[in-house]
């Protein structure tokens, strides 16, 4: 299911031009930090009959391929206004937890952004201490295409955070599993102990079935 331009319009209808999508990756994983993205799509040039023809393809980036969202990550940032990162870093989450931690990095995405936002739409739960007007939609990633297009950026940046961490701490699968609990991810663990990014405050001896 594609996301729409429902939301956005709304928006535009009560004067509001400059919408920024933002969403996060990683909140459920074992291991890293949980990423965030903030998005600003050129909305009237994605839309009639001149629309690129990659934008029918943006969704949720959980329903799409590998293959898929890394072509249409490229195509949101080449087409994108502005789009900026924020993280949490493991040692965040375990002090604050990853409820918290992931409304941080969703702020801090949306502080980087280099045009300022009227209105963010964020994926889930308002944030706080944000200077921006700000709206929550839950399941917002199948329902505005600005915060489908901040999935997508979030997800292909920690997947690549996840390709390069692999190469430094063998052994745990993270390039295929993107640091989540596999039952080769917790076998891993038995086996070999958690490294220093793997979170603390999650129960990382138990097995996927026991969960």
């Amino acid at each position: 299911m594609r996301a729409g331009f429902d939301l956005e319009d709304e928006c535009r209808g009560r004067g509001w031009r400059t919408i920024a999508g933002v969403d996060e990756a990683g909140r459920g994983a074992l291991f890293g930090p949980v990423v965030a993205a903030a998005v600003i799509l050129p909305l009237d040039a994605l839309r009639g009959p001149d629309a690129p023809a990659w934008v029918g393809g943006i969704r949720d980036s959980k329903l799409l391929t590998p293959n898929s969202r890394r072509r249409l990550f490229r195509e949101i940032r080449a087409a994108a206004l502005s789009v900026a990162v924020g993280l949490a870093s493991r040692d965040e989450i375990d002090r604050i937890n990853i409820y918290w931690a992931s409304l941080l990095a969703m702020r801090r995405a949306a502080e980087g952004l280099s045009l300022p936002p009227d209105i963010l739409l964020i994926d889930g739960f308002a944030l706080q201490d944000v200077q921006y007007r700000q709206r929550a939609v839950p399941q917002g990633d199948r329902k505005s295409v600005s915060i489908a297009a901040a999935s997508i950026v979030a997800k292909v940046v920690r997947d690549g955070m996840m390709v390069f961490l692999d190469e430094v701490y063998g052994g745990y699968g993270l390039a295929g599993n993107k640091g989540y609990g596999t039952a080769a991810h917790y076998r891993a663990l038995r086996e070999r102990g958690p490294t220093p990014f793997h979170r603390a405050s999650f129960n990382l001896k138990l097995s996927p079935e026991s969960r």
